[in-house]
């Protein structure tokens, strides 16, 4: 599976789960760190820790498995670390706060038209 279909996949989990402002951003050409940043937000604790369960579930279920996981305990955000894909579930102040999308304005936005509700 490629990184891009990894971010898709991920994308759609997270759709799947009613995940709002669901953005994936290639940054593979800025950036060492991954291919692809996936954010999203969820509407409390509960729900950021099971779109984060849903991401992890479908990409297992798929063969990919989450190198590392951050802030699991957390309220507010946690981090998927699948090497060429990280995926950011936030809370909405937590995502404010942190403004990863302006951080990362300079990768390319995917157009997930058709992919995501």
């Amino acid at each position: 599976m490629t990184s891009y279909e990894e971010a898709i996949l991920t994308a759609k989990a997270l759709s799947g789960k009613k995940g709002l402002d669901i953005q994936v951003i290639e940054i593979g050409d800025i950036s060492v760190l991954a291919d692809y940043m996936v954010i999203a937000t969820g509407t409390s604790s509960t729900h950021v820790k099971a779109l984060s369960d849903e991401v992890e579930y479908k990409l297992d279920e798929a063969g990919v498995s989450v190198s590392h996981i951050e802030g699991y305990r957390s309220n507010s955000w946690i981090l998927l670390d699948y090497i060429d894909v990280l995926v950011n579930v936030f809370s909405d102040e937590a995502r404010s706060f942190y403004d990863l999308d302006r951080l990362w304005q300079d990768g390319k936005p995917v157009d997930l038209t058709g992919i995501v509700d």
